[in-house]
């Protein structure tokens, strides 16, 4: 790397996924509009041809005179290519293909269980991390041998184990996971300030909140806005929002976007254990037993979310796969516009560029005092030149304790079970779950059955 008066110029990042339609459009155009940092970018994908469209966009924004961040995209065939002398590693993959995921989400609606996203807790969750253990021994042991000084961005799903099976493997690694989850909830208390106090302009930044808990099942334990303690308010707002939900635009709520909610859920569990949950309800309604928000469409319907389907995912792939194209000739433009993501800002942190708070996956290391050490644990942290360090959060109160607790055990069980490739000890883990809730024989007809429609991807495995 070269430093030229508080900029960095000579970065290598390597980019595992780099073909992604999704995720690496957001980086690039983020680290466009970035003045002080530049250098190379290898994307590595096992779908070349999308590592190569992505190369064509990257450069394309570069050769743009309204970019400041200047980067020489490159598509490498390697793993050991895209990391020898890579000072950042970003991990963005989807782990399988759609036709897996068709497995993990509706395959277990044959026994009246219900998923409104399946890629983190749940029946899809684990089968989805089975696939995902595999792929990141192998990151975890390239790394180890080819960038061991790298800092580590982990964004796919399941977060926390993906997290913890890199730390497992290569227990020296400087890896961390950043979800946009807690953002999304940051802007639900933004948008309040405006409903109930006719505060205009508030950014998801200007509110400051103590986070606590695990990807996808956080807990704000504190937040303000300047000196206004927003818990009396928010308390307020569920209050007043509990029956009919929340929805700030008529054109993105719960019933025409597959991906929104009306926050009835944050809600119920606020009025039930007294922190504010910090996710979409999609993915909190998961961590709870299944008869609460999602023992059928028809509960799912009164909560005010939707059933993300894989035949939605398929459309919005096709949608993303044209604008590809449009992209790569020239016909479209990325438009310069902030993301609203902190991967960029983190890694000016870890340069040393700028002192950093931001929400973060990393090991336990005491920063929630009631949760196991070692266990992949989500709460804020200060990043500052070459370090992160967690604030400590304290206690989670005991009823949510017990919640978090068990997805704890449940998620360290689940790196086991990947690991060891010992089915039937992968069959309890399963069948643990709260959302899965069924005897033995028929849990272990549906353990079977989607085991198998994912057994490509599962090496070693006796099934």
């Amino acid at each position: 790397m070269r430093y030229e008066d508080s900029a960095v110029k000579d970065i290598k990042i390597a980019y595992i996924g780099g073909g992604s339609r999704g995720w690496a459009w957001t980086f690039m155009t983020d680290l466009s509009m970035e003045t002080q940092l530049g250098g190379t970018l290898c994307l590595y994908d096992i779908d070349r041809e999308a590592a190569e469209h992505n190369k064509t966009i990257g450069n394309a924004l570069t050769a743009r005179n309204d970019t400041k961040g200047k980067w020489n995209y490159q598509t490498v065939g390697s793993l050991r290519e895209a990391l020898t002398g890579a000072d950042f590693v970003v991990i963005s993959i989807l782990p399988g293909t759609f036709e897996e995921m068709r497995s993990d989400v509706h395959e277990p609606e044959k026994f009246g269980i219900y998923q409104s996203v399946g890629d983190s807790v749940g029946p899809g969750g684990f089968m989805r991390a089975m696939r995902t253990i595999p792929m990141y021994v192998e990151f975890a042991k390239a790394i180890r041998d080819y960038s061991p000084n790298a800092w580590v961005i982990n964004y796919t799903n399941p977060m926390t184990v993906c997290v913890r099976t890199l730390y497992e493997v290569f227990p020296q690694i400087k890896a961390f996971g950043c979800c946009h989850e807690v953002f999304g909830t940051q802007s639900l208390l933004a948008l309040m300030l405006k409903d109930m106090k006719g505060i205009e302009g508030v950014k998801r930044q200007d509110i400051d909140i103590s986070v606590s808990g695990i990807n996808h099942f956080t807990w704000i334990s504190r937040a303000s806005y300047h000196s206004m303690d927003l818990f009396p308010l928010y308390r307020e707002f569920s209050k007043k929002y509990y029956e009919t939900g929340f929805s700030d635009k008529a054109d993105h709520n719960w019933m025409n976007d597959s991906f929104a909610c009306a926050h009835r859920v944050k809600f119920d569990l606020f009025r039930r254990y007294g922190q504010i949950a910090a996710a979409g309800d999609r993915h909190l309604a998961e961590f709870m037993p299944r008869q609460e928000y999602l023992k059928d469409p028809e509960t799912v319907h009164k909560w005010m979310f939707g059933l993300t389907t894989v035949d939605y995912r398929i459309q919005d792939l096709h949608k993303r796969l044209a604008r590809s194209k449009r992209l790569v000739s020239g016909e479209e433009k990325i438009e310069l516009k902030p993301s609203g993501e902190e991967g960029i800002l983190l890694i000016k942190a870890l340069l040393g560029l700028q002192d950093k708070v931001s929400n973060v996956n990393i090991p336990n290391r005491g920063q929630v005092s009631n949760l196991p050490l070692g266990a992949v644990v989500e709460t804020n942290a200060l990043f500052r030149r070459d370090e992160i360090a967690p604030v400590l959060s304290g206690n989670l109160p005991v009823n949510i304790q017990s919640l978090v607790m068990k997805h704890v055990l449940d998620q360290e069980a689940t790196v086991k079970a990947g690991l060891t490739k010992d089915k039937e000890f992968a069959l309890q883990v399963f069948l643990d779950d709260p959302l899965v809730g069924l005897s033995e024989s028929d849990g272990r007809i549906l353990f079977n059955s989607m085991l198998k429609n994912t057994a490509k991807y599962l090496p070693g495995w006796d099934i």
